[in-house]
């Protein structure tokens, strides 16, 4: 089965590929890796998912949008590889959770994209990963998440 069949059994739509708000690019490969700018929270709406965990928004609301940041991640990975089999290991995902001083749970926040890639991937998709609360992300989202996958030639 392919990733796509893979995807399309988990009733997943991938989004159009966010573009760059700033003077960077969303991937770049190099010696086999693919690394992926920080994906924001978006809906399937399109609209943003912001809001800070802990403080307005709670834990379900924070993995939820984690796995958003993960189907954006997706949609990098496809953009830059032209297909998702080129995937051989997803190696590491940094999660960056809008968390106020008290909230600790940024592990769990982080599960909603680790889960998806394993999900999607398989065992390749299992993977080390850093889950961090931050004060502030860009545009007020709720999660940012990015990623390095190891990548078949």
């Amino acid at each position: 089965m392919s990733i796509d069949q893979r995807i399309a059994e988990l009733g997943i739509t991938l989004p159009t590929p966010a573009a760059p708000v700033a003077s960077y690019v969303p991937a770049v490969e190099a010696n086999g890796l693919l690394h992926i700018s920080g994906q924001i929270s978006f809906a399937e709406d399109g609209s943003l998912i912001t809001g800070r965990l802990g403080e307005g928004l709670d834990l379900e609301a924070g993995t939820a949008a984690a796995r958003r940041c993960g189907i954006m991640l997706l949609a990098q990975m496809k953009a830059a590889l032209g297909t998702l089999d080129r995937v051989e290991r997803v190696v590491k995902l940094g999660v960056f959770v809008n968390s106020h001083g008290d909230f600790t749970d940024q592990p769990k926040v982080a599960n909603g994209a680790s889960e998806l890639m394993q999900d999607v991937f398989g065992e390749a998709g299992r993977h080390a990963r850093s889950a961090v609360g931050v004060p502030v992300l860009p545009l007020g989202v709720a999660v940012e998440v990015d990623a390095i996958v190891q990548v078949r030639s």
